[in-house]
């Protein structure tokens, strides 16, 4: 045995020096040479195998060659990116991150090429790694910000602080197991807050699954920081992919899950439960007076859900859905074909189609109509396997629906009623106070259909891959019946007083016309862009005033205008504009349509060039007028390029805003370097972006934006975990119909300036006066997009393509009516910071 009480013996090994190696130190030379050498020489992947080879020969190097070693991966790096040789790049960061493990940069890198290439759970755990070892780090924190955005959607802070959802399943979990329920598994667990529930109610086991790396590792921290981490098993895995005993030990009696989305199939429930019944619940129970063994038979929360819907007019949807203009810009669309967004429903599955998208239909702007009462579409019994199997395989059942007021059908809105027990449920109607949105099935025409009161809207109801699929396939009028699939404008004539018998024959003649189209998809942004008349005209008038002034500095000069630009001349006599606009544009072909312009375009689908090249043939824009830009350029950063050796651009379109309301990132790098590819006169659209916002006291910010109050949730202290990824900026705002009190007059916040580079600034203090009295605890902002000095946008006009954003205070400030709050406004890197005190009043908020 040891002598514990003696002293402990120097480490007679670290007095030893060790012996020099020439041979190594002449290879560590020799190696760090060549790498620098290759670094000159841009052979990026050389040097970076160089500078492995040293810094693991000769660690002490580590400092020195630090900064050039960053410099060699990220240009290798960048490389191997435009190359498609992902794995290889990210084999390299790993080989970087063993060197230097607690280096910020490289993992804010690496963070960077795993969320553009769709590994969000990944890169927020290198961003958050980064954050830790360095918390001023902004690169770091703007990347967390915004990839938290996509982790832990803004819903899981509303469904915490929704005190009514959480009680009542709280009390139906502990109805359940005081009843007999003794084993539990938490299926999509989350934050573990119902399987902490079962547990507090007295279960003697309990499990937990979710297959989100972020949400299982927080919810291992959850459960830890409330002393449960030795009772509650937390397995990061599908549901799908668990067995008996491989990873629990024995069937449970409860499955507890809200793996539901809007349209309550769409996270997977059917097949989740169907799974579990076969494989990790005991059989349920065989009659309805079987309560008395409930430890011996398995149930499930919720145990069923009816579906409700209506059909609805609203713009806002039809605008994000269909085109609804006939002219863009000057342009008539009638050559473009068919355009509608991805979110399309048909009784048969199409999976290049979404078969809804979701709204809060409370708070969209102008509101809706309800032309139908509210129809239940379908019934599901959770605790019912057979009725779960043939949930797919149900004929499609056909509803019909009295209209009770006119209007243009838009869409169909749905809704459910989850039955947690047979005593307790949980509504998402669109009157309810919730934290649900509703789903929203669009109905594509190509001119919308009038309904009319006594009209019949006939409806199918369908689950055929376990969405639910909901299709206004047709309208009972007068006895005929006027299907919806078809033309609308063939089938609807414009007058009114038009007989039934001639609508009748039209629909006929319908059926028999070939009406194949060639249809083009747009997302839901496009199509509100498409169909935003104001930003279009607005481009157009700055456009052709630009071009004009251009034209006549040209003449000047003696240049003659011809109309191919293949024929040299002496003087360039083309106008060259570039549109660099994410997505679908048409501001290329606006240009092109001014005369003697060659316009290229950096649309990318093919598709949705044949668009463009459509339009452009129908409004006689000659073909070699219009090029796309991206075919062209192996990458990226060779967009901002001339036009050719000899030429500058007159005219580069950048797209400044993000649809959600944000700066788009890399924006001011843009413009510096497209400053310097302009001809003398020419000009960069916008030229000059001014932030505006208002104070506001918001408490929907705020329930959206963390969990809040001091009180621990359900007794469980959850928020200080979830609370990690509260993000100061709230996006994809409708600042029209935001609950809240405004608390001062809109004042200007920022200006970016993307002509004139002296102009521009990094912080700025603004001085606003409270109107009201109140708690200001947002501060919503937009954008005035400065064409030039006459001609604007604005991004928070009515018929926007874009949302607004907001910084939601960290703490709230109390004001009273005249009192002066001073902002501190800061930009980096594109992205917004604002921080609010008193005037005359010491610290920040």
């Amino acid at each position: 045995m040891p002598n514990a009480s003696a002293r402990p013996k120097h480490n007679r090994r670290t007095r030893r020096r060790r012996r020099a190696d020439p041979a190594r130190n002449e290879l560590v030379s020799n190696s760090l040479e060549s790498a620098q050498q290759c670094l000159f020489n841009q052979d990026y992947g050389t040097a970076f195998v160089h500078y492995l080879l040293v810094l693991n020969l000769a660690p002490m190097f580590k400092e020195f060659a630090k900064d050039s070693f960053r410099f060699t991966l990220f240009k290798w790096a960048e490389e191997l990116d435009s190359v498609g040789r992902i794995q290889d790049l990210f084999d390299c960061y790993e080989q970087a991150l063993e060197l230097f493990p607690a280096d910020e940069v490289i993992l804010n890198s690496m963070g960077e090429h795993l969320f553009r290439m769709g590994f969000r759970d990944e890169a927020a755990g290198h961003f958050h790694k980064a954050l830790k070892l360095r918390p001023d780090y902004p690169e770091a924190r703007e990347n967390f910000y915004r990839v938290a955005n996509w982790l832990v959607e803004r819903w899981h802070f509303l469904m915490l602080n929704d005190h009514r959802r959480n009680q009542k399943y709280q009390q139906a979990i502990q109805k359940a197991v005081q009843g007999g329920c003794s084993t539990v598994l938490d299926i999509g667990t989350g934050t573990g807050i119902l399987g902490m529930c079962a547990k507090k109610a007295g279960a003697a086991e309990v499990y937990a699954c979710e297959l989100s790396k972020t949400m299982y590792e927080l919810a291992c921290e959850v459960v830890t920081a409330n002393g449960m981490d030795g009772s509650i098993k937390i397995l990061h895995m599908k549901s799908l992919d668990m067995e008996v005993p491989k990873d629990i030990p024995q069937r449970v009696s409860l499955v507890v899950t809200e793996t539901v989305d809007a349209g309550l199939f769409g996270e997977g429930i059917i097949e989740s439960l169907i799974h579990a019944w076969h494989h990790l619940l005991l059989p349920p129970q065989r009659g309805e007076n079987e309560f008395g063994e409930q430890s011996t038979t398995g149930r499930v929360i919720p145990a069923g859900a009816t579906v409700f819907g209506m059909a609805v007019e609203c713009l806002e949807i039809r605008r994000h859905h269909r085109l609804c203009v006939t002219e863009v810009g000057g342009l008539s669309m009638a050559a473009a074909g068919e355009l509608q967004s991805p979110v399309s429903c048909s009784s048969e599955p199409d999976d290049s189609m979404e078969p809804y998208t979701t709204e809060r239909l409370s708070r969209l702007p102008g509101g809706y109509k309800s032309l139908t009462e509210p129809f239940t579409a379908l019934h599901i019994d959770f605790n019912n396997v057979q009725e779960l199997e043939g949930l797919s395989s149900r004929k499609v059942q056909e509803i019909r629906l009295p209209v009770i007021q006119g209007g243009e059908l838009d869409a169909l809105a749905v809704w459910f009623q989850l039955h947690l027990d047979e005593e307790s449920s949980l509504s998402t109607g669109p009157q309810e106070d919730t934290c649900w949105e509703q789903a929203i099935y669009p109905v594509h025409s190509t001119k919308g259909f009038v309904l009319k009161p006594r009209d019949e809207l006939v409806v199918e109801v369908s689950c055929r891959d376990a969405y639910l699929r909901l299709c206004s396939v047709a309208v009972l009028r007068d006895g005929h019946k006027i299907h919806l699939d078809k033309r609308v404008d063939s089938i609807y004539p414009e007058n009114p007083t038009s007989n039934p018998e001639a609508e009748l024959c039209s629909a006929l003649a319908c059926l028999q016309t070939d009406q194949t189209k060639d249809l083009c998809m747009l997302e839901c942004s496009e199509m509100a862009l498409l169909n935003n008349h104001d930003y279009h005209q607005s481009f157009c008038s700055a456009l052709a005033k630009l071009i004009s002034q251009l034209k006549g500095r040209k003449r000047e000069q003696g240049c003659v205008f011809q109309s191919d630009p293949t024929i040299p001349s002496q003087c360039s006599s083309l106008l060259y504009v570039l549109d660099v606009s994410e997505g679908f544009s048409l501001l290329s072909l606006i240009a092109a349509s001014q005369g003697h312009v060659k316009a290229y375009s950096s649309v990318e689908k093919s598709k949705q060039q044949e668009v463009l090249n459509r339009l452009a043939h129908s409004s006689g824009i000659a073909e070699q007028h219009l090029e796309f830009w991206l075919n062209h350029i192996e990458d990226e950063q060779g967009m901002l390029q001339r036009p050719s050796r000899e030429d500058l651009w007159s005219a580069i379109i950048l797209d400044c805003v993000e649809t959600c309301g944000l700066i788009r990132q890399k924006l001011m790098e843009k413009a510096s370097l497209a400053r310097c590819l302009l001809e003398e006169g020419g000009r960069i659209f916008p030229e000059r972006i001014v932030v505006y916002g208002k104070l506001v006291e918001s408490d929907t910010l705020l329930l959206e934006s963390a969990v809040q109050g001091q009180e621990p949730t359900l007794g469980f202290n959850i928020a200080p975990f979830i609370n990690q990824f509260t993000v100061p900026v709230h996006v994809f705002l409708d600042f029209s119909t935001l609950e809240c009190r405004h608390l001062s007059e809109s004042v200007e916040l920022f200006v970016l300036d993307l002509m004139e580079t002296n102009a521009n600034y990094t912080h700025r203090e603004v001085k606003v006066q409270a109107t009201t009295a109140g708690r200001i605890t947002a501060i919503p902002f937009w954008y005035h997009i400065h064409l030039d000095s006459e001609i604007s946008v604005s991004t928070l006009s009515h018929n926007s393509h874009w949302k607004q954003a907001a910084v939601v205070l960290q703490q709230p400030l109390e004001v009273r009516a005249g009192d002066w709050v001073r902002l501190a406004v800061k930009l980096h890197k594109s992205t917004i910071s604002i921080s609010a005190h008193l005037e005359n009043t010491p610290g920040m908020q």
